[in-house]
């Protein structure tokens, strides 16, 4: 949501990370993550007088649901985050980074759109669920997963790495913290 409506307004400001080169991550679990319908509500806007908003959802704040994979992970250090939010593209990943709380932050390794590495157009017109599995293939993780409210075209071999949030209710969702904690105690099984 957050990058269709800050594009009407002309903004493109790309940014990315290096971090991507193949197998860096081969003994590592990732967790892919996107900020708008995940870590709050999708309701998302960027205006000149309100900057970056959550509209027409009352009592909503902006990153109110992180505090929740905070908790998840914490039982988790090896578990490294990689950006999947369109905050990437249409601010740049080092704004996208800091808008996490510090123990979020510190566990961010890169993300999924490198403006050095790939052109953005390109980039704009693959699914979600394709710009992962992209990522995917260059990081090589041991095991992953993601978190997203978009499951639209997600290539079909990955779709149980998907742990699907509903668009207002995110990380607040019981069923979806549940969803997690089970991905995230299965990833122990490996030797990260």
């Amino acid at each position: 949501m957050f990058f269709r409506a800050f594009f009407r307004v002309g903004k493109d400001l790309a940014g990315g990370d290096m971090q991507s080169a193949s197998g860096v991550f081969s003994n590592s679990a990732i967790l892919y993550l996107d900020f708008d319908g995940v870590v709050h509500h999708d309701s998302v806007y960027w205006s000149r007088d309100a900057g970056i908003h959550i509209r027409g959802a009352p009592g909503r704040v902006l990153f109110e649901w992180a505090p929740i994979l905070e908790e998840l992970l914490a039982p988790f250090p090896g578990v490294k985050i990689v950006l999947s939010t369109s905050w990437v593209l249409v601010r740049d990943f080092d704004f996208a980074k800091s808008k996490l709380p510090p123990a979020l932050q510190a566990r961010v390794v890169g993300a999924t759109f490198h403006r050095r590495e790939m052109q953005k157009w390109k980039f704009d017109n693959m699914s979600r669920g394709a710009q992962i599995y992209a990522d995917v293939q260059r990081r090589q993780p041991l095991c992953w997963l993601a978190i997203d409210n978009d499951d639209v075209a997600w290539p079909t071999h990955c779709r149980d790495h998907l742990i699907k949030t509903k668009d207002d209710l995110g990380l607040s969702d019981p069923e979806v913290q549940a969803a997690i904690s089970a991905r995230l105690a299965s990833f122990a099984n490996h030797q990260l």
